[in-house]
């Protein structure tokens, strides 16, 4: 009985380590490789994009942008992120032309080149939604605490193995007691 919960509670620790190392590679990791993820939070670019996945961008030279091609840029001085795809190219004055897949109309606002995020490369559908949980306060809190109990969970059978080796240590230190 004791070997079958051993291989359990391995196998869910191992498992929790996984999800949390593939977690971290997908939201943070990317970067190593030059992308930057970023959270689709409207369906304009649906079905293309769907709300709540993450898309991940690279930087690219406007030069190498074309009629057709979705691209990620800064929206407005709020920094909002937006990703559309370009209607139309004024390589004169430095502007993109953009559409939501889903809108009816062109945006009212022209892209300036020095808006230009880059290019989505792939997306994963719903990571969107984690990405932007663990990026607002209670999100932090929970990642951090799953972090620690994934690290007691891993370190627990040593601690137990410790402890219980001092007890046995102890009792054989006892001398037992000897009748006359």
């Amino acid at each position: 009985m004791k070997k079958a919960a051993k291989i359990i509670y391995n196998t869910v620790t191992t498992l929790f380590v996984i999800v949390a190392v593939g977690l971290a590679a997908l939201l943070v990791g990317v970067r190593l490789f030059g992308l930057t993820p970023y959270s689709v939070l409207s369906g304009s670019m649906e079905p293309t994009y769907h709300v709540g996945s993450l898309i991940y961008v690279e930087k690219v030279d406007p030069s190498e942008i074309e009629v057709g091609d979705p691209i990620t840029f800064v929206l407005n001085e709020d920094l909002v992120v937006a990703t559309h795809r370009v209607v139309a190219i004024d390589a004169e004055n430095e502007h993109f032309y953009t559409k939501g897949d889903a809108n009816d109309a062109q945006d009212a606002a022209p892209v300036y080149f020095k808006n230009l995020l880059g290019r989505p490369v792939f997306t994963i559908p719903y990571l969107g939604y984690a990405a932007d949980f663990l990026s607002s306060r209670q999100g932090m809190i929970v990642g951090i605490c799953g972090f620690i109990i994934l690290m007691l969970l891993m370190f627990f059978p040593d601690i137990m193995r410790a402890v219980d080796g001092k007890d046995k240590k102890k009792d054989s230190q006892t001398e037992p007691e000897v009748k006359q």
